[in-house]
């Protein structure tokens, strides 16, 4: 799913605001010190840190680390100007003889060094010390303590990212009065809290409040005290000091009133405006809370770990619906024709699942075993919920059932948002979703719509258990969310949905996922995150396909009823709790009885970047295998060493011969290398059957050969998951070398006869993208030529195809895959037939009908003249199909008139006439071709800061657009281009994954057309 902001002072101006006030509190009175054990000063070569103390192990700030760097600098360099002028004294004489140094230069000397002597003894002599209330605790150097400073100047009395243990939420009453048409609201958030450890201070998060009023009471008294406020925005915290100590084991009652605007971007409560089908300019407010937004809808402990109860009170128009995760408990008519609505009190939950909405909308629902399962959407669109609804039933009861766990909640909402950055999201009771993933017309929705579709809302809805009722502790586990969710949403849809083939999405996915883990700047899918950047960055594949194909080959490797009965121990062991991976695998090893240790195992593929390459050769009865690591691109001074890269590896295989084996057999390899037995001497052998296990196979030359031949004789010995493995394993060893070019083409010569979807969609991703690779570097002949051969391959299947809608999903899928490649290069009369059905189309005005399955492709052609261009421009801005809107953009976006594709992107990032939810999709279509590809990397540089500004720095969309308008660059004067931009930028921007991704793929497109250039052309 294309995925994922929050306003201004978080993240996008992180990396442009000034760095935050300190003060040196050597010189400064502290009014609120901090408390014992929260603060130790830690040396770090000329720059200090205040770091606080607890649980939670930090990695260092870089704001405070630069803040310190450049107060100390100053400090030395006003020193050194000092010294620099006092030994002025010294002169030398003309003949280059010095003269004898002034008495008083003599002295000035002498002191500066037992200045120097002296801080050096106070620095490495004195025993270590912290600053606290009561004095000197030997655990810190005793130096000038650096603290954050507060808006008003007062010294703020924390000074990590994470908020401190001291006091834990219990209780949210969130009071709501949004006016939609001025686009601010109003708001007071009463908070119960339990104080673990004795404090003087309870640090919170907020972001673009303007609090009017605090007040604290304590459980034990009925007044109300006024507090002071500190604010710190840098960090979105405030900090609430209280007029005596909290008490450990007493509970209090924090109350803020505050205002706010609501945000224009698409994070935190944000509103936005759309047009009916009456032309009537209607008004619309949703959330997205997650990761860090929260905060800046209310005051609040904004991390996933701190869970509590949830009552939420919104003040709405009379002709609005309010949504919220929980069923409505009353509405009260108040004056001027507004409504409260209050909402019952939640579960123990997460901030980042807390969601609210208030619009004009219509639903349909269903019950479900006690829950009301319903589907909202704006009015006009209520006719295109049927297919959601009958959905989410079937997949609400298979998970209930596979849990054994009920859904908490009485009612379960879907909704479809009408301007909506994030594919979905799965807050408790209340799914938001793009009105594109969730809305199903059949006269224009084809087999992929159904697809998304069913994907989406299986992902949410298996989120209501992992991420929802178990949540992880802290980012840096992501991937229990998402992976899980990814995992459970593949397995749901292939146990009920079987027809779907969901499994070629999914295999499609994986192999872009695995070339991601195969690149330097690739990360653990359990990694250290503290800024808002770097937590944003977890939302990317790795998290997503990554996770769900370790759980895969878990359950494979385990069998089914072992992990499903891991999964129902640990989410009744921690439901309503926040975990760590290590609670996950205590459930696994708890149900294996410790007869095989899973979180060794597991521990291999979650806390090390990248993925195994797997050596395979037969001799005689016997397969030797040995395990490396798989890059792309190996750097001589990274190459990994030999220790440092093992992988405890379930090797599952099939082999030829008398006894073909159809269930597959497994071996643990959990060494360097090792030695398969097999029953006798086999023709063949496939290793990582049914791509069951994240890692890439290669073998050697006669085992190549032999697969091959096999492939030829009779492919279908293997089956179609394992054919698209052997042929994205083979074109990606072709890349590094490990494979002759030819060889690769040498095994897709079978696929004249490949009936199945997911082999010639692997084969046509290879192929294209080495042909995008030669036309984007002129080579057009060369291009020509490879398209004719993999034509030949492909030519008696496109004559096949009808311009229909008939067949089987998958069938279907790869109909529009055969005719989109034969319209794109002008195959076997393909656009004269397309153009025949979209001059149809355009003459009766739009009310002709396309086949569902192929109107991308007749689009994109019509989308080639003027006229055709214009009038699909019209039809989708009158036309109420999402669906269909999608496809005409695509279309719009596959132009060779440059002057039109910059209209349609400004007019994306603009969002007035196209939602600017589409810019990424837009980008990317751009992107791809070659009138656009230069085009596309023009336009993100010359808007780049009105993008970081409307969507996060860190998010998803931003990556996407990065690559989508870089990735096909193979120059070195495009790398060198694409670099000094972002070196331009701030150091922060620079370091970012997805901006050191793009440049490494620049390289290794680079590196690859150096390598095969001149092979193909000789060969090809």
């Amino acid at each position: 799913m294309d995925r994922l902001q929050l306003p201004r002072n978080m993240i996008e101006n992180s990396m442009f605001e000034e760095e935050p006030d300190v003060v040196d509190l050597a010189k400064e009175p502290c009014l609120h010190p901090l408390e014992p054990d929260e603060v130790e000063y830690e040396p770090r070569g000329s720059r200090l840190l205040v770091r606080g103390l607890g649980e939670h192990e930090m990695d260092e700030d870089e704001e405070d680390y630069e803040s310190s760097a450049k107060l100390l600098g100053m400090s030395f360099m006003n020193r050194s100007s000092g010294l620099r002028n006092s030994v002025t004294g010294y002169r030398q004489s003309p003949d280059g003889v010095c003269s004898v140094p002034s008495v008083r230069t003599i002295v000035v000397c002498a002191f500066v060094i037992m200045v120097a002597v002296s801080v050096i003894m106070v620095i490495y002599l004195l025993p270590r010390c912290t600053f606290t209330k009561e004095g000197c605790h030997k655990m810190s150097l005793p130096m000038g303590l650096i603290q954050p400073v507060a808006t008003n100047g007062k010294v703020f009395p924390w000074a990590q990212a994470r908020l401190p243990t001291a006091v834990m939420p219990v209780r949210y009453e969130l009071n709501l009065h949004p006016n939609l048409t001025s686009m601010t609201f109003r708001g007071s958030v009463l908070i119960s809290v339990q104080v673990l450890k004795a404090t003087w201070n309870i640090i919170l998060h907020s972001k673009g409040h303007n609090i009017s009023r605090v007040t604290l009471r304590s459980a034990v008294s009925s007044q109300e005290q006024q507090v002071e406020i500190l604010e710190y925005p840098s960090r979105q915290q405030v900090a609430v000091v209280a007029r005596q100590a909290l008490l450990e084991g007493h509970n209090y009652t924090l109350k803020i009133e505050y205002s706010a605007n609501i945000s224009r971007s698409f994070y935190g409560f944000y509103g936005f405006t759309y047009t009916d089908e009456s032309k009537e300019k209607k008004y619309f407010a949703a959330t997205q809370f997650e990761p860090l937004a929260a905060r800046s809808a209310f005051p609040c402990f904004d991390e996933p770990g701190l869970k509590a109860t949830f009552i939420i009170r919104i003040i709405r128009d009379e002709q609005h619906t309010a949504l919220s995760n929980m069923p409505k408990k009353s509405s009260v008519l108040m004056e001027e024709g507004l409504v409260q609505d209050e909402f019952f009190e939640s579960v123990k939950m997460s901030t980042y699942l807390v969601a609210f909405i208030v619009g004009e909308m219509k639903n349909l629902s269903q019950d479900v075993n006690g829950t009301l399962v319903s589907i909202y959407a704006r009015p006009e669109k209520i006719g295109q919920v049927q297919h959601a609804l009958e959905t989410a039933v079937k997949l609400l009861e298979f998970f209930q059932n596979y849990f054994e766990i009920q859904f908490p909640y009485k009612k379960l909402d879907l909704v479809a948002i009408p301007d909506f950055q994030a594919g979905a999201m799965e807050n408790w009771g209340l799914l938001t979703f793009q009105e594109a993933t969730v809305l199903y017309d059949s006269n224009t929705s084809s087999v992929a719509n159904a697809r998304l579709l069913t994907k989406v809302i299986a992902h949410e809805l298996a989120h209501q258990w992992f991420g929802n009722l178990v949540t992880m502790k802290w980012w840096n586990d992501l991937w229990l969310n998402e992976g899980f969710a990814t995992f459970l949403e593949f397995f749901a849809l292939e146990k009920i949905f079987g027809e779907l083939s969901t499994y070629e999405d999914f295999l499609d996915a994986l192999f872009k996922t695995m070339k991601k883990d195969s690149l330097n700047s690739s990360r653990p899918i359990s990694s250290s995150v503290q800024s808002s950047e770097q937590i944003e960055g977890m939302f990317d594949s790795l998290s997503y396909f990554k996770g769900a194909s370790l759980l895969l080959m878990l359950k494979t490797y385990l069998s089914e009823d072992v992990f499903q009965h891991a999964i129902i121990l640990y989410l009744h062991n921690h439901s309503y709790a926040s975990i760590q991976s290590d609670d996950l695998w205590d459930s696994f090893n708890e149900v294996t009885n410790q007869t095989l240790d899973v979180k060794k195992i597991m521990k291999t593929w979650t806390l090390q970047k990248g993925l195994p390459l797997v050596t395979v050769q037969r001799k005689g009865k016997e397969l030797f295998v040995q395990q490396e690591k798989f890059l792309l691109n190996i750097k001589p001074e990274i190459q990994p060493s030999d220790i440092s890269h093992l992988w405890h590896i379930p090797l599952s295989y099939i082999t030829g011969g008398r006894n073909n084996s159809k269930y597959p057999l497994v071996s643990l390899l959990d060494k360097k290398s090792g030695v398969i037995n097999l029953t006798e001497e086999v023709p063949w052998v496939k290793v990582n059957t049914n791509m069951n296990g994240y890692y890439i196979v290669h073998y050697a030359d006669e085992d190549w050969e032999a697969l091959i031949k096999q492939l030829k004789i009779d492919p279908f010995v293997l089956s179609d998951k394992d054919r698209a493995n052997l042929i994205n394993n083979i074109f990606e060893l072709a890349g590094v070398g490990k494979v002759p070019l030819q060889r690769a083409f040498d095994l897709i010569d079978y696929l004249g006869n490949e009936t199945h979807t997911a082999p010639i969609t692997e084969a046509l991703f290879q192929t294209e993208l080495i042909f995008n690779l030669l036309e984007k570097q002129g080579h057009m002949e060369l291009a020509s030529r490879l398209v004719t051969r993999v034509f030949k391959l492909l030519q008696n299947h496109i004559k096949q195809q009808t311009w229909t809608d008939e067949g089987t999903p998958s069938m279907r899928e790869l109909r529009s895959l055969l005719l989109e490649f034969a319209c794109n290069h002008n195959l076997e009369n393909c656009t004269t037939a397309a153009m025949k059905l979209f001059d149809d189309w355009m003459a009766s005005n739009g009310t002709h009908s396309i086949p569902i399955d192929v109107m991308t492709t007749v689009f994109k052609v019509g989308a080639k003249t003027e006229k055709g261009w214009s009038f699909l421009l019209s039809k989708y801005f009158t036309i109420d199909s999402e669906a269909k809107k999608n496809k005409i953009l695509e279309a719009l976006a596959s132009s060779d008139d440059v002057r039109k594709l910059y209209w349609l992107m400004k007019s994306c990032l603009e969002g007035d006439t196209i939602r600017a939810q589409k810019l990424s999709l837009v980008i990317k279509t751009v992107g791809r071709r070659f009138p656009g590809h230069l085009l596309a990397w023009d336009f993100v540089k010359e808007k780049w800061n009105r993008l970081v500004q409307k969507f996060l720095l860190g998010s998803y969309i931003m990556q996407n657009i990065v690559a989508g308008s870089t990735h096909l660059f193979s120059t070195k004067t495009h790398l060198s281009e694409v670099q000094a931009f972002f070196e331009n930028q701030s150091e922060a921007t620079f370091r970012l994954r997805y901006v050191q991704e793009a440049l490494e793929v620049i390289q290794l497109n680079i590196q690859w057309m150096e390598k095969n250039l001149k092979t193909l052309s000789s060969w090809l």
